[in-house]
Formats: C-alpha cells, structure tokens, sequence
C-alpha cells in the first residue's frame, strides 16, 4: 500500500510528464493546480525523489523567477541545464532567459480540452 507521500509524487509525476519539450514550469504553479497553495517545497522533494524514473522530465520543473534550483539534484549538476539547452531553452547563470515565454501553465490542458 502506497503512503500519502508516494500518492502525492505519483500525481506530481503525472502533471510533470505532460510538460512540453521546450517549456518549463514552477514548483508552486505544480502545486497550485494539485490543490496545495503551499505544497511547492513537497514538489520539489517529488522532483528529488524521481531521478531513477527516465519518463519524468525533472529538468523543466524551476523555481518561480526561472532559477534551476533542482540542479544540484543531477549528475553532474550540470546536466539540468544541458537538457533544456537541447530543448532550446536558453539559461544563463542558472536562470532561464525569456521565462515568461517558455513558462507552462498545467491549466492550460485543462482550457485546450
């Protein structure tokens, strides 16, 4: 039987999964659309939590002002942002330049359905 905390990273991942190539999205937006105003922090220990499963891209989940704050959790830290680079997401000291136009609002699949 699943912990509260496994469902909880199992829905997270879900939501993670339908992340465009090419677009990234915040730990609190993640968290806002699963019901939890203030369960940012939980997103990113789901985030922490998934680097064994390939099929959850981690890499376009950033903090709020676009800083790949999960970057420490890659080997090399590195890696985060040469992920998105080949995605052609373009980041310069840490922070994803022109975030507003690669940011991803989960809501979004809910307004095209």
């Amino acid at each position: 039987m699943k912990t509260e905390k496994e469902n909880y990273f199992d829905l997270v991942y879900q939501v993670v999964r339908l992340i465009p190539k090419g677009r990234v999205t915040s730990y609190g937006t993640i968290a806002n659309y699963l019901g939890l105003k203030s369960g940012a922090r939980m997103v990113g220990y789901a985030m922490n939590a998934c680097h064994s499963q390939p099929d959850v891209p981690a890499h376009r989940v950033v903090n709020r002002n676009g800083l790949l704050t999960g970057k420490h959790h890659f080997s090399p830290p590195e890696r985060m942002q040469q992920l998105l680079e080949s995605e052609g997401i373009r980041v310069v000291n840490d922070k994803i330049q022109d975030f507003n136009l690669h940011f991803w609002n989960p809501i979004e699949i809910k307004l095209e359905d």
